[in-house]
């Protein structure tokens, strides 16, 4: 995404001086949600577990005309969840708008040999984290007169898969943890909506596309041969559907689970 043209042209959503926390946005999906963004006014904290991959991002925002901190913040150590909310009321005293981007996916294998460590890192990451980085941001919007949260879930959210149950199952409660924040939010104006991107081009992808002998062409090109639409989604294509969810324009919108993948899942 060119950020520069981005800022200085468009404006779809009027987010001016809405703050944004953003997790794994220091690539991929999460980065393009974070400019995106900026690019319609928020203060985005670009935030993930390393501080040089944030500050990347949160400079390039700056350079072109927006605004962004980096806050490092690994959503799986519950002291990381609750130090990234402390700065943000010190400084802020305030949230608008949560992305729960972050996740892991650490195991590849038949659900018989499953390992308890992976199957912890998955739920501590991709369950946990994001539930309670919601219970944190939602304090903060319930304070403030309210705020909207989207989660990214997973094509995996929806449905099964072979090899991959520890995630999958991670993605199934995402949705449910959408669902009762949407529920038990609604009467502070607490919007919370899912994501489920199918097969988008990102640097994931390209790790599952390669296999032992490196042949990742030929792998992505399958993919993309299984899709209606014949071809990959972007991360920019997720980031403009998240961005209007997360906008006003969207302010009658809560509890929707929504997939972005090209007809696959139809």
């Amino acid at each position: 995404m060119d950020i520069r043209r981005l800022i200085v042209t468009t404006n779809l959503f009027d987010l001016q001086g809405q703050i944004a926390l953003v997790t794994g946005a220091s690539r991929g999906i999460g980065e393009e949600i974070a400019k995106l963004l900026a690019g319609q006014g928020a203060h985005v904290i670009v935030s993930s577990r390393k501080l040089d991959d944030c500050e990347s991002v949160a400079r390039e925002i700056r350079e072109a005309g927006g605004s962004a901190e980096a806050q490092p913040c690994h959503v799986g150590r519950v002291e990381d969840i609750l130090a990234i909310f402390q700065h943000i009321r010190a400084r802020h005293g305030r949230l608008d708008i949560l992305v729960n981007n972050a996740a892991t996916n650490p195991y590849y294998g038949h659900i018989l040999d499953t390992d308890l460590t992976s199957f912890e890192k998955t739920v501590e990451v991709n369950l946990r984290g994001y539930f309670f980085m919601s219970v944190e941001a939602g304090k903060l919007m319930r304070e403030h007169g309210g705020g909207a949260i989207v989660n990214t879930s997973s094509q995996a959210g929806i449905k099964g898969a072979r090899n991959f149950s520890p995630y999958i199952t991670s993605k199934h409660a995402v949705v449910g943890i959408t669902r009762c924040a949407a529920l038990e939010g609604a009467p502070n104006n607490i919007r919370c909506n899912a994501i489920c991107p199918g097969l988008i081009d990102t640097e994931m992808l390209r790790r599952l596309g390669t296999d032992d002998q490196g042949e990742y062409a030929a792998n992505l090109e399958r993919m993309a041969g299984t899709v209606p639409a014949g071809r990959l989604g972007t991360a920019e294509e997720v980031a403009n559907f998240a961005t209007w969810l997360l906008s006003e324009e969207a302010n009658y919108i809560s509890g929707g689970v929504f997939l972005i993948d090209g007809a696959l899942n139809a």
